[in-house]
């Protein structure tokens, strides 16, 4: 039998006002827990909620980046359930009247190949607190939890697609791409590892060219696009192997342990909506007129898919190496920063997404962390381009770049004595020595046809490179070495 898998995501972006969405409280990440909790984040008897109007603009410029339809009379509504950390008793957000209507994003596979996936709405809510569980037994005790309720009442917009995924990959690409797009407006620091950004998953199978959808499983609050990738897979797995062995489905929540990889029943869900919605009698209709939406849509930001088409033709990069360049706008930031200093649109790409990005991997840190900044990765650039240094003498300077061991690539240059061999008489001399140490070798060159002296002149090359500790110009030792060796 072959399976199909279903997958559609809700994400829940935290926007970066600095205040909540319905009270005057920070929303700074890291204080102590409780700190940042007031009467409004509570709902204690007398207290009336405030809308952020900024929380509204953000939500705003999302839709206009997905070309979704802007919900001009938007309602609140009270989502009613019981959870520790959410001592109101209800969730503050949106149903019937989201201010984000249906849009649509576009996604780019490995392979090149793109697909629209459908947004259904993305509505304007608050967070919850958060409960604390290992960490706090530690302090604690087993069996011990803890409540924090800084998180409460953080503005969040939850987008919601459409059911249009059908791999693993095409739901980690679908989240990148809204992680770009948030972070390219300013709306969100997209922070997954601080929950700025947390996705739940719906997931069902059903054998391939059926209509109807399979009984779906939601796996709730996945932290990162590995874990979202693993998530799917693994629950989809345990679906078709539930089906193949004659079981069913039940529709549930799951949780995802990424420690063992799989997925644990959390809650059973008895319907798709098992939450019940009243009219908060608290806040109006927000009714949007249209000369903000202009305001909003002449001030926006140049978004990742217009950014990767301008990398494509005004710096002549290739659909790949621009796709990952714009992915992140600190990224895009970065290289437009680097091309300029290094005069090189092509090296610099090459650069960072090859030699830079490695490092960060390597070392476990994002750009914001980067000791190379854009000037002096532009500044080392330039001397491969002017020929004081090889690509492989560069490697050696951007390693000491990083290590902090100086603050310029000449300067490391200077320090390091690094400089390129490009006198054709010192270069003169080097080939000379090497001919003359290995006679055998260049007879067995020039009794040798052509296509055999291309893969026998490498030997010489690497002879003289050696003996110049590197530091011997490529092109010069290649010409004047055919030169002689011919001659």
């Amino acid at each position: 039998m072959q399976w199909e898998v279903v997958i559609g995501l809700e994400v829940h972006v935290q926007l970066t006002t600095q205040s909540k969405i319905f009270s005057g409280a920070s929303t700074a990440f890291g204080a102590a827990p409780n700190t940042q909790a007031c009467a409004v984040d509570l709902a204690l008897p007398g207290t009336l909620p405030v809308l952020n109007e900024q929380a509204v603009k953000d939500a705003i410029l999302f839709g206009l980046a997905i070309d979704a339809e802007i919900c001009r009379d938007s309602v609140f509504e009270r989502k009613n359930y019981f959870y520790p950390d959410l001592p109101k008793g209800y969730q503050t957000s949106q149903m019937d009247k989201p201010i984000v209507g249906p849009g649509v994003v576009e996604i780019r596979l490995e392979d090149g190949s793109t697909r629209n996936i459908r947004i259904h709405h993305a509505h304007l809510e608050e967070d919850a607190g958060k409960s604390l569980h290992e960490a706090f037994f530690q302090n604690h005790g087993q069996g011990m939890s803890g409540i924090d309720l800084n998180r409460a009442g953080t503005p969040l917009i939850e987008i919601v697609s459409e059911p249009d995924m059908r791999s693993a990959e095409e739901a980690v690409a679908y989240l990148r791409k809204i992680h770009s797009i948030v972070t390219y407006l300013g709306v969100s620091d997209g922070d997954m590892s601080q929950g700025s950004m947390r996705c739940d998953a719906n997931v069902s199978v059903r054998l391939k060219g059926e209509e109807e959808y399979g009984t779906r499983a939601e796996i709730k609050n996945i932290n990162s696009f590995r874990f979202v990738e693993r998530a799917i897979k693994v629950e989809a797995q345990r679906q078709i192997d539930l089906l193949e062995d004659g079981g069913t489905v039940v529709q549930e929540t799951r949780l995802y342990d990424s420690d063992k990889n799989e997925t644990r029943s959390m809650r059973s869900k008895e319907e798709a909506n098992d939450y019940r919605y009243f009219p908060c009698p608290d806040l109006l209709p927000v009714r949007i007129e249209q000369s903000l939406i202009d305001e909003l849509q002449s001030g926006m930001p140049e978004l990742p898919d217009a950014k990767r088409a301008r990398f494509e033709s005004e710096y002549e990069l290739s659909a790949y190496d621009a796709s990952l360049l714009t992915a992140e706008r600190s990224t895009a930031d970065y290289f437009e920063a680097t091309a300029t200093a290094a005069g090189d649109a092509k090296l610099a790409a090459n650069w960072i997404n090859g030699e830079l990005s490695a490092a960060l991997n390597r070392d476990g840190k994002s750009l914001r962390d980067c000791p190379v900044s854009a000037e002096q990765l532009g500044g080392l650039i330039l001397r491969i381009r002017d020929n004081t240094i090889s690509g492989k003498i560069a490697k050696q300077v951007f390693e000491a770049l990083w290590n902090g061991e100086g603050d310029s690539a000449d300067a490391i240059i200077d320090a390091k004595g690094l400089k390129q061999v490009s006198d054709s008489g010192a270069l003169e001399a080097m080939i000379d020595e090497v001919i003359a140490a290995n006679t055998a070798q260049v007879e067995q060159y020039r009794e040798a046809d052509d296509g055999k002296r291309k893969k026998l002149i490498g030997f010489f090359v690497g002879q003289i490179m050696k003996a110049s500790k590197g530091q011997a110009n490529p092109g010069m030792v290649n010409q004047l070495l055919s030169k002689k060796l011919n001659g």
